[in-house]
């Protein structure tokens, strides 16, 4: 289960507690449990070799928990590009503007790749920030081939 999907059940379990009174303390049931595991992975990510923590930044659960946390090591340029690797396709950062959460984005191979969807699922991972998607096509290249024979004309 991702990040997202867990944040996704939880809300919709608060959700189920609106009006019946169980909602202010299903809030803060969650608060406190994250407060319980933030000061749980604070105290073991300083004491993970940067060997072994750099596998664990690839494993999009581990990354989602860090963010969370605010625990992560890499800044946003660094997850993003961490993102991008993970794709089948390549894919070229163009720029990032973090007061609208916008990334540009520019395939760098042409024919079939990965699709926005696979792009916005690996950013959601281990970008958090990244609100908006322009993903630009790489240019089409120019096919050329022989001209199939012509007929010879008449004289």
């Amino acid at each position: 289960m991702t990040a997202e999907q867990t944040g996704l059940r939880i809300q919709q379990a608060l959700d189920a507690l609106a009006g019946s009174g169980a909602e202010q303390t299903g809030e803060q049931l969650v608060r406190d449990l994250m407060d319980f595991y933030g000061e749980g992975l604070a105290r073991i990510v300083p004491a993970l070799p940067p060997p072994a923590l750099e596998r664990m930044l690839d494993d999009p659960v581990v990354a989602g928990l860090l963010l969370l946390h605010d625990l992560h090591p890499e800044d946003v340029s660094a997850r993003i590009d961490r993102a991008l690797a993970a794709l089948p396709e390549r894919v070229e950062m163009l720029g990032f503007a973090p007061e609208t959460g916008t990334l540009r984005l520019r395939r760098t191979a042409t024919g079939c790749g990965c699709g926005e969807q696979e792009v916005e699922a690996a950013l959601a991972c281990h970008a958090p920030e990244v609100t908006a998607l322009e993903l630009e096509r790489a240019p089409q290249l120019l096919q050329i081939g022989t001209r199939p024979p012509q007929p010879a004309e008449a004289r």
